[in-house]
């Protein structure tokens, strides 16, 4: 059978000549883009000597732990601070300074404490009270302070105790005031409205509150981050059961699509609009029911930004919102599949194929868990290293007083402070811990290391990912060109693909993820910069650099796109990155007609499998972790925030989803590509026979089908 094709436009290349001796992947092949490789593994050595010297310089503690003001970590397990958990502050009063906010220290002594305050007590009122009084006081002292024998002035004037205790509660490892509202919004402190500071001075409650704000800037964040966490402690092993059944129901759905792959496609068409139009539903039945609801009626602007985020769904304007969201996208893929009717029965005739090919080379469909393993060892590295870097500063001391003095806020060295010109000429200064910094040449170029960093996270990470595609394309490449199958199909296509990508082509593999590398960080320092100018009025540099984040999207895009199909023909025929990558496209754009028709229509319905799994695993772990199964009501766990491990299930199961579907996009577009040059080396004849099968002859057929002109 011969079949018709137009002579492809001569712009884009010649198209492939008959070869009687080309048999699928070549075997003869030689090392491509020597000097990238080169230049990758220089990169990887430099990766891990940053990794080694930040590890060697790093700190972890510095984040886990608060630093009093000699910067010892409280409750650092083997030290003599173990039990001393927590941090107190001598004056809350002098974390109000706007110092708080440039140095993200307050400008006070802080101590390590086993226990908060828990009542209101001044320095002269310990002096002259009872025994018991004065040891409770002396929790909050430093070491070695004798009331005995120095007076409060004394004690004062060195910084020895703070002038007075008030009522205080732990949180984020700090000691802050209890506060607390009486009725009329009136603030209190241990439910006092005012109290003496032990020097004569009266002090409001309104006065701490703010000085409780501006002791920790983040105090909200890390809120909010200790809820999350205590949620992920109490439902790690739900999650974990949780990510292995979608898991499950990727692999069987993989497996169902090997031998049912039209009726899954139409099952899984329907149960997509079944699970979209329920969540429909649900968020109407919600909507309804808080109609009359004391606060329901409330808006999400007038709301505002809140911590606990299960208030949000208390309010009737939440569940339109997202009762219209899913209206749309449940609007979108129907009007989708109405147009798209005639070449979805194309496109499932393309997954047929592909799904023979995935049972022919089984071993592909667990590959997915090695790209997962290095994808999470390269996460892991990065995250740490980031960590270590981030860390590695040195304490750094400064000048703090009460008075006016010209060494303020000046470097300083505790050791030597007391017998410095600095303590001689301000008498109340005192040489405290003030952040973590340095000035040795490890800390001036800092700031580079962090980028190195993230930029070789960029590399590794998509060359793990083209590692994968180049595997798979070459398995699947050999399945596509066995004449008789399957016994012209190699032992261990996958084994034998691995080995070829790793031995002649990580050169060009490092190319390809180099060039995409790069548009990433690009893209991170756009999202940098936006960050850093949504306080500026300058509207049209907001408007540049909105365009600009938007074109390198759409090369991002473009790169990934012809960088896949390169791979493709990497694997097939073995040439560098460049000759590969223009074959590819070459190849495309003498049949784009087929490109839109095929490639873009499978791609989408492979998107609505792993819809389909997250919506599933998405409905079921919003009725438990909310509690609205009766069955296992008393088995789910108590939690703050029951989003956290829905969100975690969703965004985990799509992960594992994509993983599995990947498998059959990649071999999808491998046949195609196949598919493609086949139709330009050979005509169908006894001589030059296609390696296609009938179904992709019909394929074909209905994919050139032009309308016809009217003689």
């Amino acid at each position: 059978m011969e079949l018709e094709e137009k002579n492809p436009d001569p712009k884009y290349g010649e198209s492939r000549k008959f070869d009687p001796n080309f048999k699928g992947p070549i075997h003869n092949r030689g090392c491509t883009d020597i000097l990238c490789c080169i230049l990758f593994i220089l990169a990887l050595l430099g990766y891990f000597a940053v990794g080694i010297l930040a590890w060697s310089q790093g700190d972890p503690r510095k984040v886990i732990y608060p630093t009093d003001s000699r910067g010892q970590f409280c409750g650092q397990a083997g030290t003599p601070l173990e039990k001393k958990r927590l941090l107190f502050y001598f004056n809350i009063l002098k974390c109000a300074s706007p110092l708080v906010l440039l140095e993200f220290q307050c400008p006070t002594t802080q101590l390590c404490v086993e226990s908060c305050p828990d009542r209101h007590l001044t320095l002269v009122k310990a002096k002259l009270g009872n025994k018991e009084d004065r040891e409770y006081y002396k929790q909050y002292c430093k070491d070695g302070v004798d009331f005995a024998k120095l007076s409060p002035p004394e004690i004062l004037r060195d910084s020895l105790c703070p002038a007075m205790l008030m009522p205080s509660k732990p949180f984020t490892r700090r000691c802050l005031p209890a506060l607390g509202t009486m009725k009329g919004g009136v603030v209190v402190v241990g439910n006092e409205t005012s109290f003496s500071d032990g020097e004569g001075n009266n002090i409001n409650a309104t006065d701490v509150l703010e000085a409780s704000k501006k002791s920790n800037v983040v105090v909200e964040a890390r809120q909010v981050a200790m809820r999350i966490f205590e949620d992920y402690t109490q439902s790690w092993h739900w999650i974990l059961l949780g990510l292995v059944i979608a898991m499950v129901v990727s692999l069987i759905f993989i497996v169902l699509l090997r031998f049912l792959a039209g009726v899954m496609v139409w099952v899984m068409i329907v149960l997509v609009i079944l699970v979209i139009g329920y969540g429909i539903f649900h968020c109407f039945m919600e909507f309804r029911s808080l109609k009359g609801e004391p606060g329901a009626d409330v808006t999400i602007r007038d709301l505002g930004l809140q911590t606990d985020f299960s208030v949000y769904l208390q309010i009737r304007q939440t569940w339109l919102a997202f009762m219209i969201i899913l209206a749309i996208v449940e609007v979108i893929i129907i009007m989708l599949l109405i147009f798209l009717r005639k070449r979805i029965l194309i496109a499932i005739a393309l997954i047929k194929e592909a799904s023979r090919a995935v049972g022919h080379v089984m071993s592909s469909l667990f590959y997915p868990l090695l790209t997962f393993a290095l994808l999470a060892i390269v996460i892991a590295y990065w995250a740490i290293t980031a960590v270590f870097l981030s860390t590695s500063n040195e304490q750094v001391y400064k000048v703090f007083n009460k008075t006016d003095c010209d060494y303020s806020r000046e470097t300083c060295d505790p050791k030597t402070f007391n017998t410095s010109n600095v303590s001689a000429q301000c008498p109340d200064a005192e040489c405290l811990f003030a952040f973590y910094g340095g000035e040795t040449l490890y800390h001036k170029y800092l700031i580079l290391f962090q980028f190195y960093n993230v930029f070789l996270f960029f590399w590794c990470a998509n060359f793990v990912t083209a590692l994968g595609q180049v595997t798979l394309s070459g398995a699947f490449a050999s399945y596509y060109w066995a004449f008789k199958k399957p016994e012209d199909i190699p032992a261990y296509p996958i084994f034998a693909s691995l080995g070829r990508a790793l031995r002649y082509h990580t050169g060009s593999l490092a190319f390809g993820s180099l060039i995409l590398s790069l548009v990433q960080v690009i893209r991170v320092f756009l999202e940098y910069l936006d960050h850093k100018l949504k306080g500026a009025q300058n509207k049209f540099a907001k408007f540049l650099l909105s365009c600009m984040k938007c074109c390198f999207w759409c090369l991002e895009k473009c790169i990934k796109f012809l960088n896949r199909n390169a791979y493709i023909m990497i694997a097939i025929y073995g040439k560098s990155f460049c000759p590969s990558a223009r074959d590819a496209f070459f190849l495309l754009m003498r049949n784009i007609v087929r490109v839109a028709v095929l490639d873009k229509v499978t791609d989408f319905l492979l998107f609505l499998g792993k819809l389909l799994i997250v919506g599933i695993v998405g409905i079921f772990s919003f009725f438990f972790f909310s509690g609205r199964i009766k069955a296992v009501e008393e088995a789910a766990p108590s939690l703050n925030y029951y989003w956290v491990p829905i969100l975690t299930l969703v965004v985990g199961s799509y992960l594992i989803a994509h993983g599995f579907f990947s498998v059959y996009a990649m071999c999808v577009d491998t046949l195609f590509l196949c598919f493609l040059e086949d139709l330009e080396r050979n005509d169908g004849s006894a001589e030059r026979p296609y390696f296609m099968s009938q179904n992709l002859l019909s394929l074909l057929k209905k994919s050139n089908e032009e309308p016809k002109s009217v003689d």
